[in-house]
């Protein structure tokens, strides 16, 4: 498992950062180099993350990988951002105190509104909304800047703040929709599902852009026999899949109308356009005279077909086609730390994400996604590490017992919350939200650590013989 599936690429990042008196960032150099395996060409760029992380006149990204004799690295989950945000965040941290400046308010201060650097408006960014209502639900007003000021029960008490946004990769893709004349629905795509909620959130898409209830609708996906579609990852599979579903779902109704618009003249749809209706209760109706309905049932029958298969194709668009920078997901991740000050035992108390993942589709999976990549985040910042054996390259910890992961007894109550609307990249205003939950913890917990203990730890996995 650890040699043939690969691991997150080690790293060594150098970032400094440039700002006026008063908080504002007037330069970002960051560099990043990452570790490849002799006979690879997987490449995440790590740096780029401060790109478009904040608003600064004058900022340099360098990414370059050393070819080692290790086991190939892969994508885990989050891949180079959530090593380049940590490297950033815990950065910024360090300039809030060196400015003597509440960590919340620097990044505020310095929100990347327009996109920088091509200055277009985001195709939708409610990142401020986020950091501020974090702010409230965690209670960060009640925190005393100094470090190793707060106490409870015997135990160092910190908090830590991190600021995220993650792009989302969308790629073209294909979708098949038919309706039959018993009323329900195929719906198909080559996409696979890795639990990650797809079935789900397909069901309920295309019960909606059809009009159908939810039981009468199929989803059928993970089949090369499909319409092509691209891998589940890059926290864009939601947005490709269900745009080309939209456009399928489109065609269907226009293929429906079609039907009635010639000789049909007994049909209340007769002669109306795709502008004209919309999709509810099994069938389609007149926007402007609800009373002019039509089931699929009934359309298909008297015109002898079994069915209605239409295919729809999602392809994404350009920022100069869009005329705005398409967005991904942003987020404010806030956590609580206890530390023993004998010790140097550390326990996540309590974590807070708000994220704007755009139009949500359904919110019990959408915050499921959040808690898994909240227990990946603890076990990055905390516990997990790849140990390679000096002379031969191999993994040397490649068991459960000694790779270490999180458990129930480590992870915290979580508060999450949904904040944004509707993405204008996408027909269906969606957003990737599969990475965005784990990106920000580490850094988050390590200036929560920071704060608790006034000691500054730079490498991953943070451990307690750092702190004695």
């Amino acid at each position: 498992m650890f040699t043939a599936c690969g691991h997150r690429p080690k790293g060594r990042q150098r970032i400094r950062l440039g700002a006026t008196r008063d908080g504002r960032l007037v330069a970002i150099d960051h560099e990043a180099l990452t570790a490849a395996a002799m006979d690879d060409d997987n490449f995440e760029p790590t740096a780029t993350v401060s790109a478009t992380s904040y608003a600064c006149p004058n900022v340099a990204t360098h990414d370059t990988q050393a070819r080692l004799n290790i086991p190939v690295p892969n994508s885990m989950r989050g891949p180079g951002a959530s090593t380049g945000n940590y490297a950033l965040e815990c950065a910024m941290d360090e300039l809030a105190y060196k400015l003597g400046m509440d960590p919340l308010e620097l990044r505020l201060r310095n929100d990347a509104d327009p996109h920088p650097p091509s200055g277009m408006p985001w195709s939708s960014r409610a990142h401020r909304e986020c950091l501020e209502r974090g702010a409230e639900l965690f209670g960060w007003s009640r925190r005393d800047p100094e470090p190793r000021s707060m106490r409870e029960d015997g135990m160092l008490v910190g908090y830590g703040l991190a600021a995220v946004g993650y792009p989302w990769f969308r790629a073209r893709c294909l979708a098949r929709v038919t309706i039959r004349r018993d009323g329900t629905a195929y719906v198909c795509s080559a996409g696979t599902e890795i639990g990650n909620g797809a079935y789900t959130v397909f069901v309920q898409l295309s019960a909606e852009l059809l009009g159908l209830d939810p039981g009468q609708v199929t989803v059928g996906l993970g089949e090369s026999t499909m319409p092509l579609a691209p891998q589940t990852g890059g926290s864009g599979l939601t947005s490709a899949i269900g745009s080309a579903i939209y456009e399928a779902c489109r065609k269907i109704i226009g293929d429906v109308l079609d039907l009635v618009a010639d000789g049909d003249t007994d049909s209340p749809l007769h002669g109306c356009t795709i502008d004209d209706v919309e999709a509810v209760g099994g069938g389609i109706r007149r926007r402007d005279d609800p009373a002019r309905f039509e089931s699929y049932r009934d359309i298909l029958a008297r015109h002898h077909r079994p069915e209605l298969t239409a295919e729809g194709e999602s392809v994404p668009a350009t920022s100069q086609e869009l005329g705005m920078a398409p967005a991904g997901a942003f987020g404010a991740k806030y956590v609580e730390v206890r530390v023993d000050p004998d010790l140097g035992r550390i326990r996540v108390a309590r974590a807070v994400s708000v994220i704007d993942g755009g139009r949500i589709l359904n919110e019990k999976t959408a915050r499921s996604q959040i808690i898994g990549g909240t227990v990946g985040g603890i076990g990055m910042a905390l516990f997990e590490e790849t140990a390679s054996d000096a002379g031969t390259g191999r993994i040397a910890n490649a068991t459960l017992g000694d790779y270490i992961v999180p458990v129930n007894a480590d992870i915290p109550d979580m508060q999450i919350e949904f904040v944004g609307s509707w993405d204008r990249a996408n027909p269906i205003g969606t957003k990737g939200i599969g990475e965005i939950g784990l990106v920000g913890l580490a850094p988050a917990i390590a200036n929560g650590i920071f704060h608790a203990t006034g000691r500054r730890i730079r490498s991953l996995p943070i451990t307690m013989d750092q702190l004695l």
